[in-house]
């Protein structure tokens, strides 16, 4: 399945509304873990929601994507330059040891075996000698509950592409097999405290306490952090 479809359409169609809007509190707490004057690789990235926060946080952004649509708006809107760069993770075209923190998040999950062990050999290599990598991804996701067919040719596939998924166990597992030092990892939901009212700020508790427990129903995120 091509992906690179799936994200042109849900990254440059307005016609059907910002997609990521509700990942607005999960980039806040990915910036929160980058420091101002860092070198960043943001690898995926949606709309611009984190390269927004990041070079607002006077950070060094750079990013990579497939869809060239995207790239050329955030190149113009963050005015990037080279460096915002199309391509893929599992080939990426910047220099070694060019970056203090790499991010992938809600990335992972999308790449098949051979292309996550590929990729992450790439985020060691751009990574500084005790660089981070550092993202998420979903917790324990059944793939098959999001698996639908296409009425016109009959291929069966993931709605959002995911070919992964992910435990505490496993994804532990695939960082150390590549020689990444986990400092931490975890399960967590990301709710939006903004919301104003108690109701909202109890459904966000519940929700947080839900996801820190790794429950389907908070629809939980596995954080992760490793050093090179």
């Amino acid at each position: 399945m091509d992906q690179t479809k799936i994200w042109d359409h849900f990254q440059n169609n307005d016609e059907i509304g910002d997609a990521f809007i509700n990942a607005l509190p999960r980039y806040e707490f990915l910036a929160k873990q980058i420091k101002s004057g860092m070198t960043i690789l943001n690898i995926g990235v949606g709309r611009g929601g984190l390269e927004s926060i990041l070079v607002k946080k006077r950070v060094v952004v750079n990013c990579l994507d497939p869809s060239a649509e995207t790239i050329d708006r955030l190149r113009k809107q963050y005015d990037l330059g080279v460096r915002a760069q199309v391509g893929f993770s599992q080939s990426m075209p910047f220099q070694d040891g060019e970056f203090d923190v790499v991010i992938m998040s809600e990335v992972l999950e999308h790449l098949t075996d051979d292309v996550l062990h590929s990729t992450l050999g790439e985020v060691r290599r751009v990574l500084k000698p005790g660089g981070f990598f550092i993202g998420t991804v979903p917790a324990n996701e059944r793939l098959m509950d999001n698996q639908v067919v296409c009425p016109h040719c009959g291929e069966s596939f993931h709605r959002w592409g995911h070919a992964q998924s992910f435990s505490l166990s496993r994804l532990r597992e695939a960082l150390s097999s590549n020689y990444f030092t986990v400092q931490r990892i975890e399960t967590r939901a990301f709710p939006d405290w903004r919301r104003e009212g108690l109701k909202n700020l109890i459904k966000s508790s519940f929700r947080y306490v839900l996801g820190r427990a790794g429950a389907p129903i908070a629809s939980p995120n596995i954080f992760f952090k490793a050093r090179r």
